[in-house]
């Protein structure tokens, strides 16, 4: 069983991330996404763990929070946090991706 190291690394960042904007400014908003996020992304990284084919849940919750922080980032202009929240979470979107595509037999994640 390999473990998807980077997709559990994604899940610590997104939650600690809603975490930092919390004792930063206050805001529970921030608190609240970053801890459903960071625990979707964790349990989809599980899942990926467990099964390569179970890839579903990883994809559809870093392509959802890459649009909405790619759009918080084109409305904002401000690198951090939705700059490069947009930019981890594409990445981790066309990680993903490229599961969905390719033989599952073959595939390292």
């Amino acid at each position: 069983m390999t473990v998807d190291h980077y997709g559990i690394i994604y899940a610590v960042l997104v939650g600690s991330g809603g975490a930092y904007g919390y004792l930063k400014s206050g805001s529970v908003p921030s608190l609240a996404a970053g801890l459903i996020f960071g625990t979707l992304i964790g349990v989809g990284a599980y899942q990926v763990s467990r099964n390569v084919e179970n890839y579903q849940l990883s994809l559809g919750t870093s392509a959802l929070l890459g649009t909405i922080m790619g759009y918080r980032y084109y409305n904002t202009g401000k690198i951090m946090p939705a700059g490069l929240l947009a930019g981890i979470s594409i990445a981790m979107t066309l990680r993903y991706g490229v599961l969905a595509v390719l033989p599952h037999k073959e595939t390292k994640v």
